[in-house]
């Protein structure tokens, strides 16, 4: 049987991670073979692959437009980063003489390379969200005379870096809220809560040092509480919708009545995720760390601090420098700081030669740490599919406004 001469077409890549991924980053070159095993002699016209990287985003609505006419809106949008052809076998032939210029490969194995280079631009990270993802790939078809193409697919990762050594992901955030709890004419005292954290860049595996100091004078037992949640956004249409996914969370002591609790470096740490997605136009993946106070019976007080999750790990200079720097201020912060001491004298500041070969081979290790983080990062294409909880970004106005018109106004003014 004809069909039968072709037993495998198949596509690798040259280069893989450690876990035996093929990840890249904006203008890397992507290199690989395409595999064609034949049980005999095939004539073949063209071998062609095909390289593309597309964001996708999809969803549907339904609309009602009166009392029995409902109908769905569809909301898509696309857009392209990367479109590359090459023809590995085969070239331009006439068309009115089809068996001219053929290529026969006898039986075995054959391997056909190809290679191109990423745009020099700002690509998506590879994403899969519920309604869109970003996706990479490259496709190989196999064209023979008066029979169908056979096609091999194979997707790659691609990592748009995000570096938190700059000043702005340094930055510490902090936030302090405080509300009142009362009941019609009865008014007990405040709930009170400041959160810090030494800055605004992290990196998956790591854990965010949480600063908070709660004081709670209402007359109910309350319990502080972190969360660390991951947003999706997607665009299409002039239409937004958001997904809202918890990815880690921690608690705290309850709480009663006149009594305070601090947090002094609470750790909360971060699981494999997708880095964080700013710059493509129609999915956005962000991240913001909420501490909380947990009220029965009432709305919660919380503060939220946004975070980047990137993928360029804090230096080692960078971690001791903004180490000290945090914790200066956050002891200023609590109140907890002193004098500082006198800075030490130019003779004190002599380093050994031996100290000075630790530092440098700590320096050396700098590339493997990145490995290890691409590593730790690509684990999460594979986790579970998460629970969703969908938010309109953009919520109609009458809703807004019955909202608005039916809260109780607040009687009891706060300290």
């Amino acid at each position: 049987m004809v069909l039968a001469k072709v037993r495998a077409l198949a596509i690798y890549f040259d280069s893989l991670n450690e876990s035996n991924l093929p990840v890249f980053s904006g203008g890397e070159l992507v290199s690989g073979r395409v595999v064609v095993e034949v049980t005999g002699d095939v004539r073949v016209k063209s071998l062609d692959i095909a390289a593309r990287g597309v964001a996708k985003v999809r969803w549907t609505e339904s609309r009602n437009t009166g009392a029995n006419t409902a109908y769905t809106q569809n909301y898509t949008e696309e857009v392209e980063y990367l479109h590359h052809y090459d023809t590995l076998i085969g070239e331009e032939r006439d068309e009115d003489c089809p068996e001219e210029g053929l290529t026969v490969l006898h039986a075995g194995v054959h391997e056909f390379a190809f290679s191109f280079n990423l745009p020099q631009m700002a690509l998506a990270t590879s994403f899969e969200g519920k309604h869109g993802s970003v996706r990479y790939w490259v496709k190989a078809e196999l064209h023979r005379p008066w029979l169908r193409p056979v096609k091999a697919k194979k997707e790659f990762i691609v990592f748009e870096h995000i570096d938190i050594n700059t000043p702005l992901l340094l930055a510490s955030q902090a936030g302090t809220k405080e509300k009142t709890l009362c009941c019609w004419f009865c008014a007990s005292g405040p709930i009170s809560l400041s959160t810090k954290i030494e800055r605004k860049g992290y990196t998956p595996g790591e854990s965010i040092q949480i600063f908070a100091e709660v004081e709670n004078c209402s007359s109910r037992v309350v319990v502080p509480k972190a969360a660390l949640y991951q947003t999706q956004t997607f665009f299409a249409k002039g239409k937004g919708k958001q997904i809202q996914q918890l990815v880690s969370n921690l608690r705290g002591d309850p709480l009663p009545q006149g009594k305070s609790q601090s947090w002094e470096g609470k750790l909360l740490k971060i699981p494999p995720v997708s880095p964080s997605i700013l710059d493509c136009p129609i999915i956005r993946v962000e991240y913001a760390l909420v501490v909380y106070v947990d009220v029965p019976g009432g709305l919660n007080l919380s503060v939220s601090l946004p975070l980047v999750i990137g993928t360029i790990p804090l230096h080692a200079s960078t971690t001791r420098t903004s180490s000290i720097s945090s914790n200066c201020s956050t002891l200023s912060w609590l109140g907890l700081s002193g004098r500082p001491e006198a800075p030490p004298s130019y003779s004190e500041l002599a380093i050994s030669e031996s100290h000075r070969r630790d530092c440098l081979q700590g320096c050396d290790r700098s590339d493997e740490e990145g490995e290890d983080l691409l590593t730790y990062i690509t684990e999460f294409r594979y986790l579970p599919p998460p629970l969703y909880s969908e938010v309109d970004p953009y919520p109609d106005p009458v809703e807004v406004c019955g909202a608005t018109d039916v809260r109780r106004p607040d009687t009891c003014p706060s300290r």
